[in-house]
């Protein structure tokens, strides 16, 4: 039996493909959300590009039949723009405005009720869908079904990829690995799948403390040692077998996107500017260090900051700065902005000034990914030049967009998207090295 859906503006200004994500039940938008979108379709952001892609969308669908009277999808489903709010008087007594977010509600009860006036056996569920967690708690208390839009989600969240292993075997296998120096994946007999650059962590299973730390080649036929020794790399020395892992990734010049994630504390970003200011200063594999962090959702302007650019965007910036600070040893304040200046390979960027750019042969470190949509991360990677390395990190479960959450988060999407890809690696950090205070904080609170 079929279904109907009532979709909340948030829905289609997500993602203005979500009509065709219901399958080939009855997708409902209320009259109330085309007001929404109009008002968003000026904006220079995200928004404004998915309310003009919506628009589109539903102008071209007007070909096909009357919206009010109901389209037929491709995909089976049947589209519907519904001006009924007769249930509107009953949400306003029990929530006492007449919000959009109320009528699009009203339109889900009146839906509800007639659906109860049919005999049981052929009446349909209504599924109010919203990105909006008051407006799901609403529907809830007018006794309705409310779920949220997970067409995004790219797995579950106990799933996402770790970028590591662990891998209990015989003591043999890590005498034959330490012997030949390669292990070949065949031969294991694993009963998981193994990914491009995955890190595998071998230990004895007879429970003695012999253990070996190898890497899954690009053709995933074979596990390699770690061609880094544990060397300070610009002063900074990996703590644990995860940051070790992630300067595997970050000094290898054959895999042009890394991925890092983490909580607060586990070094994320020291560890990417480290290796990004030994691969521009030293090594000269790439012209420029550029590092970005969205200061607001991509797209916006910090035009009402006060000051010019770079004092809009030091605040935003700071933390960038004091990692270089670190790094630099600088020993009071302005010591960094006169290094920088001095050697004019290093630039701190603000997110709103990539679209449109084309970046060859840099290094890039993108900071707080995870406030980053689907289409923005594409936005960032398809920027990208020849020669480039770009570095995505943040932390997933520390997210300041209101529609996004731990998995539906434009890093945790490239994440799961690239990691059956040779020219990308990924690192979850785990344990914080800030301070014993700090990752007690990032642990409890």
């Amino acid at each position: 039996m079929t279904k109907i859906f009532v979709l909340d503006t948030n829905v289609l200004l997500h993602d203005p493909q979500a009509i065709y994500a219901f399958e080939d039940n009855e997708v409902v938008i209320p009259a109330v959300v085309l007001e929404e979108i109009d008002s968003k379709k000026r904006l220079a952001d995200e928004l404004g590009r998915n309310a003009r892609s919506i628009s589109r969308l539903l102008d071209g669908l007007r070909e096909d039949g009357r919206l009010h009277e109901g389209i037929r999808l491709r995909n089976g489903g049947l589209l519907k723009v519904e001006l009924n709010h007769r249930s509107f008087v009953r949400v306003q007594e029990m929530f006492g405005d007449m919000s959009n977010d109320n009528r699009i509600l009203a339109v889900a009860l009146n839906y509800y009720l007639e659906e109860q006036d049919q005999p049981q056996e052929e009446q349909r569920q209504i599924v109010l869908v919203s990105k909006d967690v008051l407006v799901r708690i609403k529907a809830d208390v007018l006794g309705l079904h409310a779920e949220d839009y997970l067409s995004d989600h790219t797995v579950e969240a106990s799933d996402i990829y770790t970028g590591y292993t662990t891998v209990y075997v015989h003591p043999s296998v890590i005498d034959e690995f330490y012997t030949y120096r390669f292990l070949n994946v065949k031969n294991l007999n694993l009963n998981i799948r193994l990914h491009p650059n995955e890190f595998v962590i071998l230990r004895d299973e007879m429970g003695t403390s012999k253990s070996a730390l190898l890497r899954v080649t690009q053709d995933r036929g074979k596990l390699e040692p770690l061609f880094l020794s544990n060397d300070p790399v610009w002063g900074i020395t990996a703590r644990n077998a995860q940051q070790r892992m992630a300067l595997e990734l970050l000094l290898s010049d054959d895999v042009p996107l890394v991925t890092l994630t983490g909580k607060a504390g586990t070094g994320k970003t020291l560890l990417a500017l480290a290796a990004g200011l030994l691969k521009v200063e030293d090594e000269h594999r790439y012209k420029k260090l550029l590092i970005a962090r969205p200061v607001v959702p991509m797209g916006k302007d910090i035009g009402y900051l006060p000051g010019e650019k770079e004092e809009k965007l030091r605040p935003w910036m700071q933390p960038i700065y004091d990692n270089l600070e670190y790094l630099f040893d600088t020993k009071k304040a302005g010591d960094i902005d006169k290094i920088l200046m001095g050697l004019g390979s290093i630039q701190v960027e603000a997110l709103t000034y990539i679209r449109g750019r084309s970046i060859p042969g840099q290094f890039i470190i993108i900071d707080e990914a995870q406030n980053l949509t689907r289409h923005e991360v594409k936005t960032i990677v398809s920027r990208v030049g020849e020669g480039s390395k770009i570095v995505l990190m943040g932390d997933p479960e520390q997210i300041d967009h209101p529609y996004l959450d731990a998995v539906s988060n434009g890093l945790t999407y490239i994440v799961e998207s690239f990691k059956e890809q040779g020219l990308s690696g990924h690192m979850t950090l785990e344990k914080g090295e800030r301070s014993k205070l700090a990752q007690l904080a990032a642990d409890l609170l």
